[in-house]
């Protein structure tokens, strides 16, 4: 598993359930980019306005096309785009709770009021009953369908077990 990590891995799940940090420690660990799908899919890096669909995927697509990397997000039509490159396939399926609790954890990004940041929530809260690639039913099609290496953490301490296994 560990030789998978170091080439190219895929990390989906809810908004708040860890990837972004997951995907950063294990940049850090195995001396790869960690690339967040966030930026590439919105022109602001941020929720607002979206980049044109064909645009994000080429995006996504040139990152894949380096050798190593770890490709994270909840956009799971964006991270197909990668999948195919990937050796491994990481899903975080966190429950809600801890889901929200790390976003209001985090709280809003600069330039979203208290209104935006609720339609946010809302958004992520749907996460297990929205029936898109960017969703519960979407990222267990996605894993389920993913032939490589794959990882299923349903909480936070599988996910700091599966971290300690590393080193």
């Amino acid at each position: 598993m560990r030789d998978a990590l170091r080439e190219r891995t895929v990390i989906i799940g809810n908004s708040g359930s860890g990837k972004s940090t997951l995907a950063g420690q294990l940049a850090a660990r195995l001396d790869i980019p960690a690339i967040d799908l966030d930026p590439l899919h919105w022109e602001d890096s941020h929720v607002g306005e979206p980049r044109d669909a064909a645009v994000a995927r080429r995006l996504v697509a040139d990152a894949a096309a380096e050798p190593n990397w770890i490709i994270e997000g909840v956009y799971g039509w964006l991270a197909a785009v990668a999948l195919p490159r990937a050796t491994m396939l990481i899903w975080l399926d966190l429950p809600w709770d801890v889901c929200k609790a790390g976003l209001l954890a985090r709280g809003p990004w600069p330039g979203v009021d208290e209104a935006g940041f609720a339609e946010f929530l809302a958004w992520a809260e749907a996460y297990a009953t929205r029936q898109t690639s960017t969703s519960w039913a979407g990222h267990a099609r996605m894993f389920e369908g993913f032939s490589g290496a794959k990882l299923r953490l349903k909480d936070r301490s599988e996910t700091a077990v599966f971290l300690n296994g590393l080193d």
